[in-house]
Formats: structure tokens, sequence, C-alpha cells
């Protein structure tokens, strides 16, 4: 039997391994609301956080465009007075995270 840590967070231990802190500008929305621009500020294959921004809601996916990436669904987990953190429907190809954080940051 493996040992994890509780952390109570929900993410699994790989998710924490493969954080990239980064910084991307990139569209969101909510259901038919406008689309805005945010800072993507951390990203794994499972998820990502972001910048703050007004009237989200946890009950509505979140819909995000990436640059050079398709459009993508995530859920939101938590939010703060500065950050919220999204867990994506389906987790991102260990390839194409590996892509985003090494165009984000090109010495990584």
């Amino acid at each position: 039997m493996s040992s994890v840590s509780a952390d109570n967070s929900g993410d699994p231990p790989r998710a924490r391994e493969e954080r990239a802190a980064l910084t991307l500008l990139c569209e969101v929305r909510q259901g038919t609301r406008p689309w805005r621009m945010v800072r993507l500020d951390d990203l794994s294959p499972q998820g990502f956080r972001i910048a703050w921004f007004p009237n989200v809601t946890t009950e509505l996916p979140l819909r995000i465009r990436i640059p050079g990436m398709q459009l993508l669904s995530a859920e939101i987990r938590w939010q703060s007075n500065a950050a919220i953190g999204c867990a994506f429907a389906e987790p991102l190809h260990v390839a194409v995270f590996d892509h985003l954080v090494r165009k984000a940051n090109p010495t990584f």
C-alpha cells in the first residue's frame, strides 16, 4: 500500500509534481458572458490558476482559450480574492503541457 499525504485538496499527488509557474494571457468566459482577458499564472496537466475576475461562479463550467490551443473546458475548484483554481475537464497531454511550458519559459 502506498502512502499519500492527506492535504484535503482533492488533487492527485502527481499534479503537484508537474505544476509549472508561468505567465500567459488567455481569454475565459462562463456561459454566454463576454470573453475576458486573464493572466494564467500556474499550469499543470490537470488544471491551472488564473487571476480573479468579477462575477465568476462555481456552478458554471469555465471555457478558456490558451494561445495556440483549442478551446478547453474546466471546472472551478476554488476561488479567493486574488485567484481562481480550475481543473480541466480532460487533462492536457504531457506533450501539450511541455510545449506550453517551453513557449512561456523558453529557458525551461
